[in-house]
């Protein structure tokens, strides 16, 4: 039978820990550099809330619902995006659960959702 400790999911979660921005995308992004060249809005910081069960096993967190985002240019927006703007690193990604058609100068929401590691097989 496998096993993880919870530390090992935990200390995987706790990286983003560092994302101070998320940014609502037109694609997915790669990368960092990515992010910022596909993004179409920006939330910063978002409230990440503390490392739980994971529904099935594993760990997880939950990013709060965004109610104030500040849309940034014209387009479709088909995923978010958590980057660490310090170190320059995209921490996760994800696609939306419907598109969400943005306009420059206006604001956009999103419900909270989860990001979470699996435990072990």
């Amino acid at each position: 039978m496998s096993f993880l400790n919870s530390l090992v999911l935990d200390n995987g979660l706790s990286a983003l820990a560092a994302a101070n921005r998320l940014h609502i995308c037109s694609a997915e992004p790669a990368d960092y550099a990515g992010t910022l060249t596909v993004s179409l809005g920006t939330k910063n910081t978002p409230t990440i809330g503390a490392i739980g069960a994971r529904t099935g096993g594993g760990r997880k967190v939950t990013v709060s619902a965004i109610t104030d985002g500040a849309v940034s240019a014209n387009g479709n927006a088909s995923h978010w995006a958590l980057v660490d703007t310090v170190n320059s690193r995209l921490l996760a990604s994800r696609v939306l659960t419907a598109t969400l058609a943005v306009n420059n100068g206006d604001t956009f929401t999103l419900p909270a959702f989860d990001i979470g590691i699996p435990g072990p097989a």
